[in-house]
Parts: C-alpha cells; sequence; structure tokens
C-alpha cells in the first residue's frame, strides 16, 4: 500500500471513488471467530424475541409454546426477553447459554437476533478482545468492558 498519502481504487467496484491510502476495503468475509469468544453477546441485558421465535424454541425444545413463554422470557418495558441466569464472568447471561462451554444450547433454534447478530461482517467485543489478547499475550484473557 502506498505510504504517500495515494489512494486506491476500491477492490473490484470500476468506475468508483478511490479509498485513501491505509483504508481497507469492504468484504463480506466475516472477521470474527465465535468460538474464540466467551460469549460476551449472550450476556447483552435484553435479548428481544418474537412469538415466531418462541414457537421455533417450543419446537426444538419440545415444550408447549405457553411454557417456553412462561419459563424463558419475560416483559421488560413493553419488549419480550429471554431471561437471563447467573453468570461467573459476566454477572448474567441468557438462559441457554451453557455457562462451562460458552456455547448456547438451543443455538438451531435460537431467536432471530441471535441469528443476525452482530449484523455486519464485524464483531466489536471480538475486536476489543483480539486486541486485549495480543497486548496482554494471553490467548485466554477475557476482556472486561
Amino acid at each position: 500500500m502506498p505510504s504517500t498519502g495515494e489512494s486506491r481504487p476500491r477492490s473490484g467496484a470500476e468506475g468508483t471513488e478511490p479509498l485513501p491510502a491505509g483504508i481497507i476495503p469492504g468484504t463480506s468475509t466475516k472477521r470474527y471467530n465465535c468460538a474464540k469468544c466467551p460469549a460476551y453477546c449472550c450476556t447483552y441485558p435484553r435479548t428481544g424475541v418474537t412469538e415466531a421465535d418462541i414457537t421455533r424454541l417450543a419446537k426444538g425444545l419440545g415444550k408447549p409454546v405457553d411454557h417456553v413463554r412462561d419459563r424463558y422470557t419475560k416483559v421488560v418495558g413493553g419488549e419480550r426477553v429471554l431471561r437471563h441466569k447467573q453468570d461467573e464472568i459476566f454477572e448474567t447471561c441468557c438462559r441457554f447459554l451453557d455457562t462451562e462451554t460458552r456455547q448456547c444450547t438451543v443455538y438451531e433454534h435460537r431467536p432471530g437476533i441471535c441469528r443476525r447478530y452482530p449484523g455486519t461482517v464485524r464483531c466489536g467485543y471480538y475486536d476489543f478482545l483480539t486486541f486485549e489478547r495480543r497486548a496482554q499475550g494471553d490467548p485466554d484473557y477475557i476482556a472486561l468492558t
């Protein structure tokens, strides 16, 4: 990459304005690895669920929809969300997170918001975690925000 402040054309985008030197072109390649993360996204205080999510969870768990709605969700500020349980790393986490393996126990039936997360090719927490692990020289370091 030029270091003189020159710009270069966007990768694969003919006829578009060039990117400034030092700017990486966009990509559709995922830039994070959930298997190397302690499931930070599963600790957000509110994970919203829809009726379709509850129905999918009920089917996957082999339980009635009303049972899943009552036992695994609650209403917070008018929004139906997944309930939490205690977590030794982040205080609380999604009820469906296995706190030993840090994996989702209902992955195949998880809510839509979890399926779409993070909604981009980058995950902010994973970037932060990777930076901190390198800085600490510890591949298992858990960065707390």
